[in-house]
């Protein structure tokens, strides 16, 4: 099992930058890679970005690219996700989650993810 906790969400304008932190824990926390979703308004969850916790690969969703940049700690069991150049297409609930980064792809784990932050970006 896997718990996640996010924080660093906000109000911001088009063309600006916002962190988003997550702290990940749980027995089972060294098994899984760790990445971000998110839900913008009346739509899905969808995947924004991951990282390999053995390697450092990354994976980013092709609108983020470019602009969005994930990094962590393995050892501390940290994932952000530098967001700049913010648009208001970006404003969603972000969520940390568990899961899985091969084959150039993110895979989160059911269940493994957090109530989110929500980031709201203005025109």
């Amino acid at each position: 099992q896997v718990h996640v906790v996010e924080s660093g969400g906000g109000v911001v304008r088009a063309g600006e930058s916002l962190t988003l932190s997550c702290v990940a824990s749980g027995p089972s926390v060294t098994s899984y890679d760790l990445g971000w979703l998110r839900q913008k308004p009346g739509k899905g969850l969808e995947t924004v970005a991951g990282l390999s916790r053995t390697d450092g690969s990354t994976y980013y969703q092709d609108s983020v690219k470019g602009r969005f940049t994930v990094t962590g700690d393995a050892a501390k069991n940290t994932v952000t996700l530098q967001m700049d150049n913010l648009a208001p297409e970006d404003t969603a609930v972000y969520h940390c989650t568990a899961g899985h980064l091969r084959n150039d792809d993110f895979y989160p784990a059911a269940g493994y993810w957090g109530q989110g932050t929500q980031v709201t970006v203005s025109s």
